[in-house]
C-alpha cells in the first residue's frame, strides 16, 4: 500500500512549522501545505473523481503546483502535468489522450495565457467534465469551468487519503519519443517515491539538516518534479519557487535564502555564470551551496570547471528520461569527478548496452544503446500497448540514446536519440514540428534539425519547399508556427529551398542539412 503524496503528509506532521514553499514574500509551511492539498483532494472526489481518474494539471513553478498535485494523488487519481507552453490544440490533443476528467490550469497572463489556451483545449475534449482557473476572479466561469478558490471555499483542510497499491499509476508524464505523437509514460506510485529516494541517498539528504532547493526547472517535467519537489519533499526540505528562470534573480535568491542545492540544465549554469557581477556575493552563495545538479543535456567541461573554480562546488551530472521516472544514472559524489560522463547506476538500477537485437554488447568503449532496468522503469505507455512492447523486454527498457562504458564503470553518452533536439533543455521533435509544417497549405515539404545556438544549446531550423505557385515568406512562416506550437518547439530559423537532398528511397538526408 502506498501513496506518493506521504511525502508532504508525513513532512507536515513532523515539522508543521517548517517553511515548504516560498515564492518571494509569500511563504507556506508544512501544515498550510498539507491543509490546502486535502481541500484540493475534497474537491475533487465530491466532483466524482475516483481512483485511477486522470486529472491534468497546467501550472508553473508556483506554491499551486504541488499543492495540486498532492491533492490529486490524496484522492487517489493519477496526475497528469502538462508543459505550460503548450496551445490550444496541444492541451486539447493531451487531455484527450489520457482521457482526463479533470483539469486545473493556471490563469496566467498576457505573456503567458495559459488559461486562454487551457479553456480553448478544454472545450475541444468532452470526457474533462471539469476545468478549475487557479488564480482566476470568482466569476471567470462557463460550462464546467470554476475559479479554484471559489470551487475550494468551505472544504475540509483534512482529508483521508485514499490508498493505492505500489503497482498503481501515480503519474503519467509525456514524451513525444523520436516519432509521432506524444506518449504518456505511466509511472506508478513505487518509480515515483523509489526515484526520490535514491536521489536524497545519492545527495545525503537528511531530515535533521534541511535543504533549502531553488527550484528553477519547471516542475510539469519529470527533473525538477522528482530531484526538487519529491525528494525535497520527502525530507521537509524548503522549497523556494522561480516561475521563470532568469539567472540574476537566481543569484539573488541563492544569496538571500541560502541555498544548499540548486538543480538545473547547463545553459543555466551558463546563465549563472555570466550573470556574476560586483553585486553577487559569491562567497555567501559558495558557503551555503551544498549540492549542484545537472542534466537534461551534456554539460561542457569548460562550464563545469569555471562554475566548480567561482562556487566551489563540483557539479554533479545524471542522465534518465521521462520513462525512467526519471534519474537512471549519476556521478558518484563519493569518487573522482569525471567530467563528460553521465556517471554510474543509480542504486537499485541496473544499465547494459545493447544492439539493435537487445543482445548486450562488452568491452571498454564500445557503443551501444543504453537499456535500463530497475524500481524507476515505467509501467508503459498509456493506452498503447504496441509502442510500449518496442522499447521494453523482460523488464528492460532502451533508451534509444547511444553510449559507451568505460573500465571503471563510467557511462558517456555518444549520441543522443536520432534527429532529436535539444533546446534549452527541453526535447524538440522533429517529425512533431515537420507535420504541424505540413497542415500549411504554402507548404509542399519540411525538414526539421537542430543547429547549434549560444544560449539554447540548440536551436529549431526548418528548412521548407513551397507549394508551387503559393506566396510566403520565412518570416511569415516563423510567425504562424509561432501560433501553432509551444514557444520552446516553433522554429525560429527557416530556410526556403527548392530540394532536400535525400536518398534513392526518398529518405531526406538531414546530416547534408546545416
Amino acid at each position: 500500500m502506498l501513496n506518493l503524496s506521504m511525502f508532504l503528509e508525513d513532512s507536515a506532521r513532523k515539522y508543521p512549522g517548517r517553511d515548504a514553499l516560498v515564492l518571494g514574500d509569500e511563504r507556506l509551511t508544512y501544515a498550510q501545505t498539507d491543509a490546502l492539498a486535502n481541500q484540493v483532494a475534497a474537491l475533487l472526489v465530491s466532483s466524482g473523481i475516483a481512483p485511477g481518474d486522470r486529472v491534468a494539471l497546467s501550472c508553473p513553478n508556483l506554491p499551486w503546483f504541488p499543492i495540486v498535485y498532492y491533492g490529486i494523488l490524496k484522492a487517489g487519481a493519477v496526475v497528469v502535468p502538462l508543459n505550460v507552453l503548450l496551445k490550444a490544440g496541444e492541451i486539447a490533443y493531451h487531455l484527450q489522450d489520457c482521457g482526463a476528467k479533470a483539469y486545473f490550469c493556471f490563469e496566467g497572463s498576457g505573456e503567458l495565457p495559459i488559461g486562454q489556451y487551457g479553456r480553448a483545449g478544454f472545450a475541444q475534449a468532452p470526457e474533462c467534465v471539469d476545468m478549475f482557473v487557479i488564480g482566476a476572479d470568482a466569476g471567470a466561469t462557463g460550462a464546467g469551468v470554476t475559479a479554484l478558490d471559489a470551487a475550494l471555499s468551505g472544504r475540509p483542510s483534512e482529508f483521508d487519503t485514499v490508498v493505492r497499491e505500489a503497482t498503481d499509476t501515480a503519474v503519467i508524464l509525456y514524451t513525444s519519443g523520436a516519432t509521432g505523437r506524444p506518449k504518456g509514460a505511466e509511472l506508478t506510485q513505487s518509480n515515483m517515491v523509489m526515484n526520490a529516494i535514491a536521489a536524497n541517498r545519492l545527495f545525503d539528504t537528511l531530515p535533521s539538516t534541511p535543504d533549502t532547493h531553488l527550484l528553477t526547472l519547471p516542475l510539469f517535467h519529470s527533473f525538477g518534479q522528482t530531484i526538487n519537489m519529491n525528494a525535497g519533499f520527502a525530507v521537509g526540505a524548503t522549497l523556494v519557487l522561480l516561475p521563470r528562470f532568469e539567472a540574476a534573480a537566481a543569484l539573488r535568491i541563492m544569496e538571500s535564502e541560502a541555498i544548499t542545492i540548486f538543480a538545473g540544465v547547463p545553459t543555466m549554469y551558463w546563465g549563472l555564470l555570466g550573470a556574476v557581477d560586483e553585486s553577487v556575493d559569491v562567497r555567501r552563495i559558495a558557503a551555503n551551496l551544498r549540492k549542484a545538479i545537472s542534466g537534461g543535456a551534456a554539460l561542457p567541461v569548460e562550464i563545469l570547471e569555471r562554475f566548480r573554480n567561482r562556487f566551489g562546488v563540483q557539479i554533479l551530472e545524471g542522465y534518465g528520461l521521462s520513462e525512467t521516472s526519471p534519474v537512471a544514472l549519476f556521478s558518484d559524489p563519493e569518487q573522482a569527478p569525471r567530467p563528460g560522463s553521465i556517471g554510474v547506476p543509480l542504486w537499485g538500477v541496473e544499465v547494459r548496452l545493447v544492439d539493435r537485437e537487445w543482445n548486450t554488447v562488452t568491452g571498454p568503449d564500445t557503443v551501444g544503446e543504453i537499456a535500463i532496468r530497475g524500481h524507476n522503469v515505467m509501467k508503459g505507455y498509456y493506452g498503447r500497448p504496441e509502442a510500449t512492447a518496442e522499447v521494453t523486454r523482460d523488464g528492460w527498457f532502451r533508451t534509444g540514446d547511444l553510449a559507451r562504458c568505460d573500465e571503471d564503470g563510467f557511462y558517456y553518452i555518444v549520441d543522443r536519440a536520432k534527429d532529436m533536439i535539444v533546446r534549452g533543455g527541453f526535447n524538440v521533435y522533429p517529425r512533431e514540428v515537420e507535420e504541424v509544417l505540413l497542415t500549411h497549405d504554402a507548404v509542399s515539404l519540411a525538414a526539421v534539425i537542430g543547429v547549434p545556438h549560444e544560449s539554447h544549446g540548440e536551436e529549431v531550423k526548418a528548412f521548407v519547399i513551397v507549394e508551387p505557385g503559393a506566396e510566403i515568406t520565412a518570416d511569415e512562416l516563423i510567425a504562424w508556427s509561432k501560433e501553432q506550437m509551444a514557444s520552446y518547439k516553433y522554429p525560429r530559423q527557416v530556410s526556403l529551398v527548392e530540394v532536400l537532398p535525400m536518398t534513392a528511397t526518398g529518405k531526406i538526408l538531414k546530416r547534408e542539412l546545416s
